[in-house]
């Protein structure tokens, strides 16, 4: 074994690089997955028949690269080197990252179909190396903590500050294109100088995770292992497939964050008023994100998702009656399926890295790589769903730039942000239901 690989780093350290890292990288995602649809149709132009091609990118995207995630993990798993099979991905895709998402936001001024031609490569290539860089990061975390516990600390402060960098994005960016738009009115060319800016920043503050991080000493087969080796350990992972199930199922919890931005345009006719609705889901994510390990001690994760997925759908139906007039009255359901959505996603991480735990001790196999591969998986799919449709919705009330808008046109588009994430929480509670019962 080297030198680098030899070298020990106090738990705590590692737990910072791993949180501080973690806020780098979740800034630049936000960026890109909150503002992407904003900047298409306020500043590069694309219009309501453009952003329908543009929807179908992104979901069919995002379907493809989350079918490529298990195929990094188990290159990930394969791999071996003086780094470790995990740290090497995360180094080198940095820079990718952070070129790509830039060039996003930086759409030429030429005819529809080029625009729509140049943001659909871009995409792609940037989907794709943002698996490299996400899939070894979070099997990073399940393989540098030994004790649960502190795992899940560690699981929920990334949570925490994956949604402060989420809510420093949401608030700042648009102040950010603005003041480097050197102009009276936010530009494109604004958008462009931002996200480059941040996007090298957050991805520079990524590498910790390479340089301040070690992976675990086991004496299970843990890298070069062989195909079957990985398809036999996920299949009998029971309680990893329910997981995965559930969160695909409950994909409708992601559709504020994916058209939230939007949303506000069409139902306020500014998008600076996603600044109040942004700050009130991100407060609870905040807060549940810190507290949900103390939950996970008191009770366990599959109550804590059956229960945490039905108080969500609750709330959501209740936002759908209260409406959207009442801003006020909306924020607080906001804050509070907000604190449901911090919940599922702790929970979730934590759940899978109990399963690598469970298939090392009972199978003699840790394949960290492509079982935490299945996380960034189902949050793509769920992304990708969320984007689809909430951007049907859009296309159904026939929004786009310069359009009148109509009270139709608001409740149309209120509805994907209220029913379909009440429908869809129900339906995710329903594997975890079906697993305690088996179990019995």
């Amino acid at each position: 074994m080297s030198q680098a690989m030899q070298t020990t780093i106090a738990p705590r350290t590692q737990a910072r690089a791993i949180v501080t890292a973690g806020f780098g990288q979740n800034f630049v995602l936000t960026t890109v997955s909150t503002f992407i649809l904003v900047y298409l149709l306020q500043y590069a132009g694309i219009s309501s028949g453009g952003l329908a091609a543009v929807t179908v990118i992104i979901t069919v995207s995002k379907f493809v690269d989350a079918v490529l995630d298990p195929l990094m993990g188990s290159i990930v798993d394969m791999t071996r080197s003086r780094w470790g099979k995990l740290r090497p991905y995360i180094l080198f895709s940095a820079a990718p990252v952070a070129v790509l998402s830039g060039l996003l936001f930086a759409v030429p001024d030429v005819e529809e179909p080029a625009k729509i031609a140049f943001f659909g490569v871009t995409y792609i290539l940037w989907s794709l190396a943002y698996t490299v860089c996400d899939v070894p990061f979070w099997g990073l975390i399940g393989s540098a903590f030994v004790e649960p516990d502190r795992r899940t600390r560690v699981i929920g402060s990334v949570r925490a500050f994956g949604s402060i960098a989420l809510g420093l994005s949401t608030l700042g960016m648009p102040w950010i294109a603005k003041l480097l738009s050197f102009a009276p009115e936010t530009t494109g060319s604004g958008w462009t100088r931002a996200v480059f800016l941040t996007s090298f920043l957050g991805m520079g503050v990524f590498l910790l995770a390479f340089f301040f991080t070690r992976e675990r000493k086991t004496a299970a087969a843990s890298d070069g292992l062989s195909v079957r080796q990985l398809v036999t350990t996920l299949f009998k992972n029971t309680a990893l497939l329910t997981v995965l199930l559930a969160s695909v199922l409950g994909f409708g919890r992601f559709i504020v964050q994916a058209g939230g931005a939007l949303f506000v345009v069409i139902a306020y006719g500014d998008e600076g008023a996603f600044t109040l609705v942004g700050a009130a889901i991100i407060v609870g994510m905040v807060i549940s994100s810190f507290t949900s390990p103390l939950l996970l001690r008191r009770m366990s994760a599959r109550r804590v998702m059956v229960w945490s997925s039905f108080i969500a759908a609750a709330l959501y139906l209740l936002m759908f009656v209260v409406g959207f007039a009442n801003l006020a009255v909306l924020l607080v359901f906001i804050f509070l399926t907000g604190l449901m959505l911090g919940v599922f996603l702790v929970t979730q991480a934590t759940m899978i890295a109990d399963s690598v735990d469970d298939a090392e001790r009972r199978l003699g196999v840790r394949n960290d790589g492509i079982s935490f591969a299945s996380l960034t998986f189902v949050s793509k799919i769920m992304n990708a769903l969320a984007v689809l449709v909430f951007g049907v919705f859009v296309v159904i009330a026939g929004y786009e730039r310069g359009v009148d808008v109509t009270p139709e046109m608001q409740k149309t588009v209120f509805l994907a942000l209220t029913i379909v994430p009440a429908v869809s929480c129900v339906l995710s509670a329903l594997p975890f239901i079906r697993w305690r019962r088996s179990a019995r």
